[in-house]
């Protein structure tokens, strides 16, 4: 499966993933192979910074700052109202850089998305439902539903695909299933909530109604204005991707604000709280194991496998905050802590992942007779020839 990469020519069908993500890795704050000088090779100084991307510092500082510094009354409502605004930007700004075309020639990995999708709706719901046997042990009865929201949401769009690229999967591919992933989780999601969570959320017509103005007409509006706004967008890419981690950090800010106001920290004691992040790291190991053990059961490449591991194990705090604001109401602060423990704990773990991949990728490969030479060892045996570091 050919790669996007910097020696792309002009023309080429390719060229606009690449430009996506060497937006998208812009804005979720990890370097991508596209922007690296060598061509297919991640700059060995920005993959040393990965564990400690500044984007994930960050987002820790605006959780700090929320706690010190809440936004609340009138500066509450403000930080809300220019939340809501900035997720209604960041989906405008999906929509405007993932082309039609893009899309359509995604629909022919049909297997590929049907699996990340399968991994998101279905997989993940089902170790949501079975860490219910975790409650009042480890989870708390008040935890526990936020836990189960977590695990009902779509895939992120933006560490997807900036993760895929880092590891040399298929980018075309991670960008159509986290489009794909989040135009379904619009609908699906408030479904799933109110069949699997019931009376802790407030799931309505008009709630659904309310998701979709916020999240799906502001996509739908960039994919129609597209043909004026993507010229801009390449342009401007380094930007516009502040605006994007700008826009998530305000989004942040303003759920912890309300979780302040809330009183959340106080009806959550440290034990619990070490306990949850203890469930979530067994969740997202999980994940990353049930994507990349089926991913080879199904018989997918490695860039595809690369694609679904990052795609199918995460989960979106973009659509996951505002969806939470509408289904829980009062009680949304509570409900998106694991989610955003657990979106720190994706981003992390995958950022060491991706570069450890991106690093066998990058191995040489030895030549046949270079090979049967190492392997040979005295009295005539040969140790098995590894296929070099294009696997794993």
């Amino acid at each position: 499966m050919p790669r996007p990469g910097p020696g792309v020519a002009a023309g080429d069908p390719r060229e606009g993933s690449s430009r996506f993500v060497m937006a998208v890795s812009v804005a979720s704050g990890v370097p991508d192979k596209a922007g690296g000088r060598q061509s297919g090779r991640v700059p060995r100084t920005a993959s040393r910074r990965l564990p400690v991307d500044p984007y994930i510092a960050a987002l820790l500082g605006t959780v700090v700052l929320a706690a010190l510094v809440p936004a609340t009354g009138a500066g509450g409502a403000v930080a809300d109202g220019a939340a809501n605004s900035a997720v209604g930007l960041l989906f405008f700004l999906y929509g405007s850089r993932l082309s039609t075309k893009e899309a359509m020639d995604g629909l022919r990995h049909w297997r590929l998305h049907l699996t990340v999708l399968a991994a998101t709706f279905a997989v993940f719901p089902l170790l949501g439902l079975a860490a219910r046997g975790l409650v009042p042990h480890v989870l708390s009865p008040a935890l526990y539903p936020g836990f189960l929201f977590l695990c009902l949401l779509p895939s992120t769009i933006q560490s997807s695909i900036a993760f895929t690229s880092i590891a040399r999967g298929n980018v075309a591919a991670a960008i159509c299933a986290g489009s794909f992933s989040s135009i379904v989780g619009i609908v699906l999601t408030p479904l799933l909530a109110a069949a699997l969570i019931g009376g802790d959320t407030a799931i309505s017509g008009q709630a659904v109604t309310r998701i979709a103005l916020q999240l799906l007409a502001p996509f739908a509006a960039g994919q129609l204005l597209r043909r004026w706004t993507a010229p801009f967008l390449t342009r401007h890419r380094t930007a516009l991707g502040l605006v994007d981690r700008g826009s998530i950090l305000l989004v942040v800010y303003s759920a912890f604000s309300a979780g302040m106001a809330e009183g959340i920290w106080h009806q959550v004691p440290v034990g619990r709280l070490l306990e949850l992040l203890a469930a979530e790291a067994v969740l997202l190991a999980l994940m990353l194991t049930a994507t990349d053990r089926g991913s080879r059961a199904l018989g997918f490449a490695r860039a595809d496998r690369t694609t679904i591991v990052f795609a199918g194990s995460k989960k979106s705090l973009a659509s996951g905050l505002p969806m939470a604001t509408v289904l829980f109401g009062a009680n949304a602060g509570l409900a998106v802590l694991p989610l955003m423990l657990f979106h720190q704990m994706q981003l992390m773990v995958c950022a060491v992942i991706a570069k450890r991949w991106a690093r066998r990728e990058d191995a040489p490969v030895p030549s046949p007779d270079e090979r049967a030479h190492d392997h040979a060892v005295p009295g005539g045996h040969r140790r098995p020839a590894s296929a070099g570091g294009g696997e794993r």
